[in-house]
């Protein structure tokens, strides 16, 4: 049996994560329930001395990857309406709030891989390595894509041009 109590320290950041990929709270919620609910009943699976955080968020993109192969998430375009609205801990001026709601706007515009990079690197400070083992890339896929991702960021962010991404040819 998992202690929950180790479990349960993780709940925000996976929430907190989950609510940046999804872009709703609904989503994230069943997202997250989701997620503890497959760590829970394949607890006897994560081997004691690794990373707890890593593996959870290990079964939570498997879990997004899965659903959005199945047809079963909606695009979330933005968060214009109420019930999208970003949680934020503290009051918020309303040049906050445009700042919050720009940036979900233009997280959104990035492929899912680059998103995925930036928010676990940037909103979760998982490690270049944690990241390549939570989304089973290589390690340079991990520094590629948030590379690629920050310069898209930085210039949807500052209305400048955005350079299309390179064609990839798969053999």
């Amino acid at each position: 049996m998992p202690p929950t109590s180790t479990i349960e320290e993780h709940i925000p950041r996976l929430r907190r994560y989950a609510r940046a990929l999804m872009g709703d709270r609904v989503g994230a919620d069943d997202l997250v329930q989701d997620t503890l609910e497959r760590a829970w009943g394949r607890f006897h699976l994560w081997e004691s001395g690794t990373d707890l955080r890593a593996w959870l968020f290990s079964i939570m993109h498997n879990l997004h990857v899965n659903q959005v192969r199945a047809g079963r998430l909606r695009a979330a375009d933005s968060l214009d309406d109420e019930d999208g609205a970003m949680e934020i801990p503290v009051r918020a001026t309303q040049e906050d709030g445009l700042m919050v709601k720009d940036l979900d706007k233009a997280l959104r515009q990035l492929s899912e891989e680059q998103r995925e990079v930036l928010l676990l690197v940037g909103l979760e400070q998982l490690s270049y390595e944690e990241v390549a083992q939570v989304l089973s890339i290589p390690l340079g896929t991990v520094m590629s894509r948030l590379s690629r991702g920050r310069e898209k960021l930085r210039a949807l962010l500052s209305g400048g041009p955005v350079k299309p991404s390179p064609l990839r040819v798969v053999p």
